[in-house]
C-alpha cells in the first residue's frame, strides 16, 4: 500500500508546475478574450459550426457553458452548440502538455475533435434548417461562470492557483485509484477489458465523458496515458465530454426532453466516431 501511495504522489507532484503554467495561460485567455469570442459566435450565422469548432478547442473553462447559454437564447444554432461541445478541450490539454506528450499527437487529437465537431455541426444544421429565430435575453458570462464555479471573477493568479489545486487533488485520487487497480487486478487484465472488446471500451468511455464536470477529461486522458484504454475509447470520451456545458444546458435551456435528445445526440456522435477511429488508429 505504501508503494502505491508513494508512486501516486510522485506521479502527481511532478506535473504541478506544468499544470500551473498551463492554467495561468488559460486564465489569461479567458479573462482577455471571452467577450470577443462570444461576439464572434453571435455574428457567425451559417458559419457557426466552423467558427464554433475552432473556438471550442481553445482551452478555457467557461466557453462550453457560454455556448449553452447562447443556445438557450437561440443566439447560436444546435449545430454550433454540438460543434463546440465536441471540440471542447477542458483538462485534456493541460494533462497532455504536463506529461510531455508528443506535440504531433496533441495536434492530432485536437484536430480530430475540431473536424468531427464541424462536420457534425453542419450536418445537424442542414437537417434542422432553423425552424425560427428567437430573440435571446442578454447573457453575462460572468454570471454563468460564477454560477458554475469557474472562478472567473477572481484574479488570474488566484484563479490559476485554485484550478491547479483542484485538478491536482483530483489527479492524485485518479492516480491512486489507477495504481491500486493495476497493482491488484493487473494491468494486462484491465487493458484486455477494453482492447479485446473495442465497442464496449468506447461505450464506457463515452459514459464517463457524459459526467458534467471537467474532471471527466482528466480520467479519460490519464487512462489513455497509462495504456488502459485505446485511442478510440479515449476519443469517444473526449468527444462526448463538454465540461460543465451540459450542466448549464440543463439548467438554462427549457425543455427536459430536448436536453435529453441533445445529450443522446452528443453521446452517439462521440461513441460512433471513437469506434470508427479505433479501426484506423491502434
Amino acid at each position: 500500500m505504501l508503494h502505491i501511495i508513494e508512486h501516486s504522489l510522485l506521479d502527481t507532484l511532478k506535473i504541478i508546475p506544468f499544470l500551473f503554467l498551463t492554467y495561468l495561460l488559460m486564465e489569461y485567455i479567458e479573462h482577455k478574450t471571452s467577450d470577443k469570442v462570444k461576439r464572434t459566435i453571435h455574428k457567425s450565422g451559417k458559419a457557426g459550426p466552423f467558427i464554433g469548432g475552432l473556438l471550442g478547442a481553445i482551452p478555457q473553462c467557461g466557453f462550453s457553458a457560454s455556448a449553452a447559454g447562447l443556445y438557450a437564447g437561440r443566439i447560436i444554432s444546435l449545430g454550433t452548440l454540438i460543434a463546440i461541445f465536441l471540440s471542447t478541450s477542458d483538462e485534456m490539454l493541460p494533462i497532455l502538455i504536463s506529461e510531455a506528450v508528443d506535440i504531433k499527437l496533441i495536434v492530432q487529437i485536437v484536430g480530430i475533435k475540431v473536424i468531427i465537431g464541424m462536420i457534425a455541426g453542419f450536418l445537424i444544421d442542414f437537417i434542422m434548417q432553423f425552424k425560427e429565430k428567437s430573440q435571446a435575453e442578454e447573457w453575462k458570462i460572468h454570471d454563468m461562470c460564477e454560477h458554475d464555479h469557474c472562478h472567473c471573477e477572481k484574479s488570474i493568479l488566484k484563479s490559476s492557483i485554485s484550478h491547479t489545486l483542484q485538478v491536482t487533488l483530483f489527479i492524485l485520487i485518479v492516480n491512486f485509484a489507477l495504481n491500486f487497480v493495476i497493482e491488484f487486478v493487473g494491468e494486462e487484465a484491465l487493458a484486455n477489458l477494453f482492447f479485446t472488446k473495442p465497442i464496449i471500451g468506447e461505450l464506457i468511455a463515452g459514459l464517463v465523458g457524459l459526467i458534467p464536470n471537467c474532471a471527466s477529461s482528466v480520467v479519460i486522458t490519464q487512462l489513455f496515458l497509462e495504456g488502459v484504454i485505446s485511442f478510440g475509447s479515449m476519443m469517444s470520451g473526449l468527444l462526448v465530454g463538454s465540461g460543465i456545458g451540459i450542466l448549464v444546458l440543463f439548467r438554462v435551456n427549457k425543455g427536459l426532453k430536448e436536453n435529453m435528445k441533445i445529450l443522446a445526440l452528443l453521446y452517439a456522435i462521440g461513441v460512433v466516431s471513437g469506434i470508427i477511429l479505433g479501426f484506423f488508429v491502434s
